[in-house]
């Protein structure tokens, strides 16, 4: 079976064009699209604000900060994985500092393949952080909605002494008649008794 690649946005933040040459070469268009460059903490900090990116890259040290504290805030505000590239005599502080955060930091200089490799693993951390997104919103929703639906039965038990099963039913049979949701009925049941 071929799986269809999901497509990853990624931001270059390096003011080294030898870095940055070196990234969007490793970095196919048909993979990770759009490849950004930022070459400083205050301009990637504004291309944040306004997109959603799926991997930011750092090459430290950056002209306006060294890139660790940004790093942590992408990661953390942003949800996107992050990777560090910092000088082989700091990788110890910096990893001590970032791997709580899920922040990869790798030594310079660096191979094609580290890089590759550690892109490929945010990726793939991404997505099932991505899917694991979706299964709570929906696992809220589907709570929201039983939230909703025992307040409504309560409601109909208290004004129209119905038990609770006859509540249920009731709720289940009106929302078939109607062709609607059950959450439906509870929000129109709870507006009828709650005002």
């Amino acid at each position: 079976m071929i799986h269809e690649r999901n497509i990853s946005s990624v931001l270059i933040v390096s003011s080294s064009q030898k870095v940055n040459d070196f990234l969007k070469g490793l970095l196919p268009p048909d993979r990770f699209s759009p490849l950004l460059v930022a070459p400083t903490v205050g301009e990637a900090r504004r291309l944040l604000v306004d997109r959603d990116i799926d991997i930011v890259i750092i090459n430290t040290p950056l002209p306006d900060d060294f890139g660790v504290e940004f790093a942590v805030e992408a990661s953390d505000a942003q949800n996107c994985g992050v990777l560090i590239l910092v000088k082989s005599e700091l990788l110890d502080a910096v990893s001590e500092r970032a791997e709580d955060f899920g922040i990869l930091t790798l030594a310079k200089p660096v191979s094609r393949q580290m890089v590759f490799q550690s892109v490929n693993l945010l990726v793939a951390a991404r997505h099932k952080i991505r899917a694991l997104e979706a299964k709570t919103s929906s696992l809220q929703s589907k709570m929201e909605e039983i939230r909703l639906i025992n307040r409504a039965k309560l409601l109909l038990i208290e004004h129209l002494k119905m038990s609770e099963a006859e509540a249920h039913r009731y709720i289940e049979k009106t929302a078939m008649d109607a062709c609607v949701k059950r959450r439906k009925i509870a929000e129109d049941i709870i507006r009828t008794y709650e005002n």
